[in-house]
């Protein structure tokens, strides 16, 4: 599990984190939904350390991420995958060259071990034959499975996602949340995920924080989305003809 307490976090005057508060648990898809701006990226850069707060807490099963030194915080972001917008792999080296990184950088298994791994991640996300190929020869679907096997090639116990479905279609935007949430499951992983996705939103929202301004408009999850008076969330989730229709039907 993960909370985050009353965060804060400004940049020069600018507040874009205002008392954010949650919990994220594990064996959930919990996500961050918000507007351009809202603080969603910061939020994760924050828990991931790649910002440093004003004030509050970022807790990993217990642990205060927010006041530990560096060697202390290695040892967590070993137990942290990363799934980047663009998946973020390395154009010059090869599919298996790009998931041994963090494990030459993170373990100490053996050239064998780390191959066998390599192929059951690849393997896990349905790809086969691609070792030897690089990012540019895969489409953009096959690239942001890759991005998600790198992720989980540690065994995490986080898994930090941000707008895994940029620049996808419907399909497959389908197939990579139907991937995440089968992963999150099955290593009862704790994912977090910031997105602007509504289907991925009404597909698999186990657990859902609204942020507007840097505050936490609204929580709850996929059904209760359906439900909510809340005139923020429901102006940000249902703007399209197509979702105000499937809210109108549902009610």
């Amino acid at each position: 599990m993960i909370e985050i307490k009353e965060l804060h976090k400004s940049f020069g005057d600018k507040l874009v984190l205002d008392n954010l508060s949650t919990k994220f648990s594990e064996g959930k898809i919990n996500l961050i939904i918000g507007r351009s701006g809202s603080g969603k990226t910061v939020a994760i850069k924050s828990m991931l350390g790649l910002h440093d707060i004003d004030s509050g807490g970022i807790f990993f099963d217990e642990r205060n991420f927010s006041i530990m030194n560096d060697v202390e915080r290695k040892n967590i972001r070993k137990e942290i995958g990363m799934v980047f917008q663009g998946g973020a792999l390395f154009d010059s080296m090869t599919i298996e060259d790009n998931l041994s990184v963090p494990l030459i950088m993170f373990s100490k298994k053996s050239k064998s071990e780390i191959r066998d791994r390599i192929n059951f991640c690849l393997d896990r996300v349905n790809l086969v034959n691609v070792n030897k190929l690089f990012p540019s020869d895969l489409s953009g679907g096959m690239q942001k499975r890759v991005a998600i096997a790198r992720a989980i090639v540690l065994n995490p116990k986080y898994l930090f996602c941000d707008e895994p479905n940029s620049g996808l279609d419907p399909y497959t935007a389908t197939v990579i949340d139907e991937l995440l949430k089968e992963i999150t499951y099955e290593y009862n992983i704790t994912t977090v995920i910031n997105t602007h996705d509504m289907n991925s939103v009404m597909q698999i929202g186990d657990h859902i924080i609204f942020i507007k301004e840097g505050k936490k408009i609204w929580e709850g999850n996929k059904e209760q989305i359906m439900d909510t008076d809340n005139k923020d969330l429901n102006d940000f989730v249902f703007s399209s003809e197509l979702f105000k229709r499937l809210k109108k039907n549902t009610n």
